[in-house]
């Protein structure tokens, strides 16, 4: 296959749908298995427009490995490269990811699979953000955190010691790289599904 930016590629983190262990905050107004139903559904959107796009390889690093049936569809269907997430906290995860993706690219995305209002031409701009100077791209979310970024260079000072989960996460990410003296860019605001009142938005929207 032809990539429009094959000196890159897209990290997709996901959890493997295990009823009870995923988007357990859309629980009780879902049950447990329709809260494991509404993730493969948002991870399955993702990747249908991501494998039709072109953008570049698409790599899905899964978490806990890459064992689980739905992966080994998403693989067959998407034709996406399985990698499993390795131990440790959300940022250690994140870091191992981008460094290990360096090695082989010049720019790695990485997004969640869990963001309904990621486009193509976010990807695109941070692409391009990349290409023409910035050391680091950001998606900003409405709830304070991010749901993707982009890196042309192993940076593990943004991923240590972070509170995730929290309202502050982009803020202090945009802190600790200005610190750094980094130049970086933001892409347009978006929002992921963590609540139940995301899942409706979701769903209104489809």
């Amino acid at each position: 296959m032809t990539y429009r930016y094959s000196d890159a590629c897209i990290v997709v983190f996901c959890k493997a749908p295990i009823v009870g262990e995923v988007k357990t905050r859309l629980m009780p107004a879902l049950s447990a298995s329709e809260a494991a139903q509404a993730h493969i559904t948002l991870t399955e959107r993702l990747l249908t427009w991501l494998s039709a796009s072109t953008l570049c390889p698409v790599h899905l690093w899964c978490s806990p490995d890459t064992d689980h049936a739905f992966f080994q569809r998403c693989a067959t269907q998407y034709g996406v490269s399985l990698y499993a997430q390795c131990e440790g906290d959300l940022g250690v995860k994140m870091d191992q990811a981008i460094q290990t993706s360096l090695d082989a690219f010049d720019q790695v995305l990485l997004v969640g699979s869990d963001c309904p209002s990621l486009s193509e031409p976010d990807l695109i701009q941070a692409l391009s953000d990349l290409n023409s100077g910035q050391d680091v791209v950001l998606a900003p979310a409405e709830d304070g955190g991010y749901v993707m970024i982009g890196c042309k260079a192993s940076q593990p000072a943004l991923f240590a010691d972070m509170v995730w989960g929290t309202n502050l996460v982009f803020q202090s990410t945009v802190d600790r790289l200005n610190r750094m003296g980094l130049p970086f860019s933001t892409t347009p605001m978006q929002w992921d599904v963590d609540r139940f009142e995301d899942w409706q938005r979701f769903c209104e929207m489809k």
